[in-house]
């Protein structure tokens, strides 16, 4: 008796587990199948029933909604670089949507997801990020993204800062004073950091004087002495006392 109990229940379970979502369509069928499966993190079958609706139902009510849960799916796979381009697709062609928002919030997370683990790389994602979350915070201020995004556009931007005062600083070290120097010029016109400014100025009076340019390492000394931390200062003072014995 205990076995055809236990038998039934499984039974009972297997008819569960197989039984269809309810609709009023066979896209809605569809779609509610892929949202479960995508629930369960069964990626590869969500997408099939996605398919489906795009191959055979494109003009029903569902298409739009798939569109979007496939731009989710690929983003749940770790795929950022598919569901950026999903997502971008996405807010090309339905620019009215009622959740544009979430639209361009995945948009800019996509990118964000993309980031190297050290600043010593290439972060092209990072302002393709700081784009997109900057969006997110002018057209849709009142959304539940625009503080996340606007944490996010500050870790951002101080990994961009991170990175470019790397590159310069690499320049500086391998004596490549005149890309140094091009560096330190944009890190100037780009950032308001007093530190990496002061820093960037003096590295500045350091590559013109090894460039062999004089008058224009005291310039440029004349030009910075009132932004200059004092150690940056002291070191900047001491070289332009060494232009000057160059110059005499």
């Amino acid at each position: 008796m205990k076995f055809f109990v236990f038998l039934l229940w499984i039974l009972l379970l297997v008819s569960c587990a197989s039984e269809k979502p309810e609709g009023k369509t066979a896209a809605e069928v569809l779609f509610k199948e892929a949202k479960a499966l995508m629930d369960d993190e069964r990626y590869l079958l969500a997408t099939e029933k996605l398919n489906q609706i795009k191959n055979q139902y494109p003009y029903s009510y569902y298409a739009t909604p798939s569109e979007l849960l496939q731009a989710d799916i690929l983003f749940l796979q770790e795929n950022f670089t598919d569901s950026a381009a999903a997502y971008l697709l996405f807010k090309d062609f339905h620019p009215k949507h009622p959740q544009s928002a979430y639209v361009v919030y995945k948009i800019a997370e996509s990118y964000y997801k993309q980031l190297p683990d050290t600043n010593d790389r290439d972060l092209e994602a990072a302002h393709e990020a700081i784009k997109y979350y900057g969006e997110l915070i002018t057209k849709y201020a009142n959304s539940e993204y625009t503080k996340d995004g606007q944490k996010k556009i500050d870790e951002c931007k101080g990994r961009i800062k991170a990175y470019e005062q790397y590159v310069a600083d690499f320049y500086f070290k391998t004596e490549e004073y005149s890309a140094a120097r091009w560096r330190y010029f944009d890190i100037l016109a780009n950032f308001q950091s007093s530190d990496l400014r002061s820093h960037s100025m003096q590295r500045i009076v350091l590559s013109t004087y090894y460039l062999k340019e004089y008058e224009n390492c005291i310039t440029y000394a004349n030009k910075y002495t009132q932004e200059l931390t004092k150690s940056d200062k002291e070191v900047v003072n001491e070289y332009t006392r060494y232009c000057k014995n160059k110059l005499n």
